[in-house]
């Protein structure tokens, strides 16, 4: 192992010696000293790529700016970003030259037209990345750190969930390797991001020590906005116009909230529950035509061009039987229902029996930052045979959704990328019910396991996180862990389990929740297949202060070599505060939530 290393690193630094241009300056006793400016540069680019998997591909990505004995860490950011954002593009033109029949294989014609779109979107979070870089000062870029972990957490994201619906060689080959380069250096780039201290060391730049693990009084900002600041009214920066005013009106007369209320950061004005006071919807749908629509993707298609502030949409109680899909170019859609029960949105989309990709089967699909929901069920009817069905799936950033009921068996909730809370809500499943690749924790909720196929086990998540320096993964904190009414007399037939690991890295944290008895001893499930991928080897599985009769943990499984009972400390990282950043955002939200630990 060590040879390899030393190797890897006498590799990088004749690679790097090239693409600088060593000077040698031979002295009259033969001797050679290398210019000292290009020792400089020699270090920059090795500090960089240090914590690189794919070293090589660091090293050339830094052509542009490694021979400038001026460039700051910024350069070095952009050069790494947009020889990225290069090499998505051509996987971009590959899966654009990749045609598929759609009456001969209607499957994989989606999985590429999917493919597109994802890569399309990692094209935007990466040119997202860069602009922030170009505008922000070298000294300020580690207060960003953390968005842009999320940011190019979600552009890897993006080409895995690519790849992996595409089914047949002939297609998915092609792409696949014309991903190959943008696929590593995006790996590369979450490595560099997650070492951002030790990266700034090497310009001379020091940032506050905990920084990163939510440990610092100082605080990462929201793109170029600066997200943790209130205005000389006590509201968000960020916060829309619109919601202000309409926000003013609601909290005449009324006493500063507090945190676990859903106050403004730094003491502003408390947020009123959706549906009431003057949040008066833009859009009503009512199946009984007392709203202006009948169906909820009317109303979602009449999302107003370049519409500013949130976009309310109110559903009256009635089951919708109908799929919604929610655009990227609509973002800050707030939808609220009569109630969890009262108002259904239902569909049977699913992979099964139908043979549609993942992501197309969820019964509301949401591609846009910002997303409320309130009082809605979210349903999926497909059934144990439907295999892959999702009820409830958002790649947004900054998502958020409570008091409501997220129905299905398979694949129900999928958290696909990005940043997301849910509390207050009641998910069920059978198979990875809850499953993705962004960031979420699910607070203060019910999680209920339905009864699944006879030669099926039940797992309640399945994280994809890919990359070690990403920072994603889910966390159920003070939930409820149960079998369903109709399940539970013979909850012992089927075998339950916690979790098993959809990636090399998943991660999966239990903290202060209910366990029920029905969960086997051993706690978690391997990825079983024909070709074992050993991820619970790598995977990381916590627990931290839960209770009832599948909370003890002594026999839990030996295989996932990473389990560990958290002390307070390390439960903390996992916390809404610091895991999604949440106090610079879920404010604005008026959803409760507690961003500690020990919270009601």
């Amino acid at each position: 192992m060590v040879g390899k290393i030393v190797v890897s690193l006498v590799s990088l630094i004749l690679l790097v010696g090239v693409i600088v241009g060593v000077v040698v300056v031979v002295n009259k006793n033969g001797d050679s000293k290398e210019d000292e400016s290009t020792k400089v540069q020699m270090k920059k680019v090795h500090e960089f790529c240090q914590a690189t998997e794919f070293k090589d591909q660091c090293a050339k990505s830094l052509e542009s700016v490694a021979k400038n004995e001026s460039a700051t860490v910024n350069d070095y950011l952009m050069a790494a970003f947009q020889t990225t954002l290069d090499e998505v593009k051509k996987g971009l033109d590959e899966a654009g030259k990749t045609n598929v029949d759609k009456e001969a294989d209607p499957y994989n014609h989606m999985a590429v037209d999917d493919c597109k779109q994802l890569l399309q979107s990692a094209i935007e979070e990466l040119e997202g990345a860069l602009s922030l870089v170009g505008e922000t000062d070298a000294e300020s870029i580690h207060e960003y750190t953390l968005d842009l972990l999320n940011w190019i957490g979600g552009v890897y994201a993006y080409q895995s969930i690519c790849l992996d619906a595409i089914e047949k060689p002939e297609y998915k080959s092609a792409i696949e390797k014309g991903l190959v380069n943008a696929t590593q250096l995006t790996n590369n780039a979450i490595s560099i991001v997650a070492k951002m201290s030790d990266v700034l060391k090497s310009f001379n730049i020091q940032i506050p020590e905990g920084f990163l693990d939510g440990n610092s009084n100082s605080s990462p900002h929201r793109r170029l906005l600066d997200a943790n600041k209130v205005d000389q009214d006590g509201y968000p920066t960020w916060f829309p116009a619109a919601d202000r005013k309409l926000l003013e009106k609601s909290s005449k007369g009324k006493g500063k909230g507090k945190g676990k209320g859903g106050a403004a950061p730094g003491g502003g004005p408390p947020l009123p529950p959706v549906g009431s006071g003057p949040l008066t919807p833009h859009a009503i749908v009512a199946k009984d035509g007392s709203g202006k629509f009948k169906t909820v993707l009317e109303a979602i298609k009449a999302y107003p061009v370049n519409h500013q502030g949130r976009y309310i949409v109110y559903v009256k109680a009635g089951v919708y039987v109908e799929q919604v899909t929610i655009d990227k170019k609509q973002p800050n859609v707030f939808m609220y229902g009569d109630g969890a029960g009262k108002t259904i949105i239902s569909c049977d989309k699913n992979y099964g029996k139908m043979r549609i990709t993942t992501m197309n089967t969820a019964t509301v699909g949401v591609n846009s930052e910002g997303f409320i929901a309130k009082g809605i069920t979210f349903r999926n009817t497909a059934g144990p045979d439907g295999e892959q069905a999702v009820a409830l799936r958002i790649s947004g950033d900054r998502g958020a959704v409570f008091d409501c009921s997220i129905e299905g068996n398979q694949d129900t909730l999928y958290y696909q990328t990005f940043r997301q809370f849910y509390r207050n809500c009641v998910v069920s499943g059978t198979i990875d019910f809850i499953f993705g690749m962004g960031s979420a924790v699910i607070q203060n909720s019910e999680i209920i396991l339905r009864r699944p196929r006879s030669t099926s086990k039940n797992t309640i998540t399945a994280d994809g996180r890919d990359v070690e320096g990403q920072i994603t993964g889910v966390v159920l904190q003070n939930c409820k862990i149960v079998a369903e009414q109709s399940l539970f007399a013979d909850r012992f037939k089927y075998e339950h389990y916690l979790t098993r690991p959809w990636k090399k890295f998943s991660t999966n944290v239990f903290m202060e929740s209910e366990i029920g008895d029905l969960i086997r001893p051993e706690g978690y499930l391997i990825w079983a297949s024909d070709k074992p991928n050993f991820f619970e080897q790598t995977c990381e599985v916590y627990e931290y202060a839960n209770r009832g009769p599948g909370a003890n943990t002594n026999g839990r499984s030996k295989l996932f070599k990473k389990f560990k009972v958290l002390s307070p400390q390390e439960a903390t990282k996992y916390t809404v505060g610091t895991f999604l950043q949440a106090n610079a955002w879920l404010p604005g939200t008026s959803a409760p939530f507690y961003l500690g630990l020990g919270g009601k």
